[in-house]
């Protein structure tokens, strides 16, 4: 158990399934949460405005309960002081045989003041269709490179059962892995230093595979580094650092662990830097490293949770295996779902939750404790 002393402020627990988090960096104060029905809401001096900036839940794939589908991903343009754009991801309808929804990302222009969207300003950079209703992935993040990083799960159903090998270690889909494009051409740009660019029957968007469901993933403000949490299936979840072409493993591996024993080894798979196994919990949450000023503690430590509730710390130690400690968070939520993090302006961190006793999407954020 970590010795360092932390609470959760409530921001509001006015929210519905929180699943992403942005801070625009424009100076306006503003903080925009996504709900996972399909509405992005605005914090705006710690109060919940009650109309929502965009509401698209007559469009996005949600059912009642439990769903892996449904608004997963927002992304403010480096520029969106200027030109502003911003960037969605979310479930929608697709027919076709085998096919359970598609996975869009979408450009939305305003003016970067407004607090509500125009939904005709909507374009579709990029979908693909998905198998399955689960392993959707979806974070959209914006790299130190300017160009717009993308979480693409393995398509769903248990054991990356869709082709020979599954999803993950194949090169022609962009399932299970992570993607890196270019927004500002359309539809989008292919970056020229994109690993598989000319390689034949690969995709030419992937930066990264072998990814089961990158649940979350974030830049190192510092270092650049890019961490993903990776959901496991049966036994480990894991915490990786994502490098350009990297082959993480999914379904020969799970965690540091052989998963599918009868698929051909590729040999040049990147262990996680942290794994743990599900009597821990069930499914990773990947958060971001800390780099804030109101906890000098926590500095330089990368902080995650797992669905269940517990969150903990990673410090590098300079070896594969990263220091994984649990924290002490004194909260009166009561037992929570940890659904997501959070990184402001500042670099504090935040928690997006569903708290178990009345069902209320919460947003709380980290400081120091008593």
């Amino acid at each position: 158990m970590s010795d360092i002393s932390l609470k959760t402020q409530l921001i509001t627990d006015g929210l519905s399934h929180p699943t992403a988090f942005a801070d625009p960096a424009d100076h306006s104060g503003r903080l925009f949460v996504c709900e996972q029905e399909g509405r992005i809401r605005i914090i705006k001096g710690g109060t919940l405005l009650p109309t929502p900036f965009l509401d698209i839940t007559n469009e996005v794939v949600k059912r009642e309960g439990y769903d892996e589908r449904g608004l997963l991903g927002l992304a403010f343009h480096p520029d969106f002081a200027k030109n502003g754009k911003f960037y969605v991801y979310c479930s929608m309808p697709a027919s076709g045989t085998g096919v359970d929804h598609k996975s869009v990302v979408r450009e939305y222009t305003i003016k970067p003041s407004a607090n509500t969207v125009d939904k005709n300003s909507a374009r579709t950079v990029i979908e693909y269709n998905e198998p399955e209703s689960n392993h959707n992935g979806g974070d959209l993040k914006f790299g130190p490179d300017g160009f717009l990083y993308i979480t693409a799960g393995d398509g769903g159903g248990a054991n990356d059962r869709h082709g020979e090998y599954g999803n993950g270690q194949n090169l022609s889909t962009v399932l299970g892995k992570i993607l890196r494009i270019d927004v500002n051409q359309k539809p989008y740009g292919i970056p020229k230093d994109n690993p598989f660019v000319g390689k034949e029957g690969a995709r030419p968007e992937i930066y990264a595979y072998g990814l089961r469901n990158p649940w979350r993933m974030s830049f190192d403000r510092t270092t650049g580094q890019l961490f993903a949490g990776d959901v496991g299936q049966n036994k480990y979840e894991e915490v990786d650092i994502i490098k350009r072409g990297g082959n993480y493993g999914w379904r020969v591996r799970e965690g540091l662990h052989p998963f599918n024993t009868g698929d051909p080894d590729p040999k040049d798979w990147i262990n996680p830097i942290t794994e743990y196994p599900h009597p821990e919990g069930i499914s990773v949450t990947g958060g971001f490293v800390y780099r804030g000023k109101a906890i000098p503690a926590l500095q330089g430590k990368y902080v995650f949770a797992d669905w269940m509730g517990p969150v903990w710390t990673l410090t590098d130690t300079k070896g594969e295996q990263w220091d994984r400690e649990k924290l002490s968070i004194s909260h009166d939520a009561g037992y929570w779902q940890v659904y997501s993090f959070g990184e402001d302006q500042a670099g504090e961190l935040y928690i997006l939750a569903v708290l178990l006793d009345n069902n209320k999407g919460a947003l709380f954020k980290l400081v120091p404790g008593k």
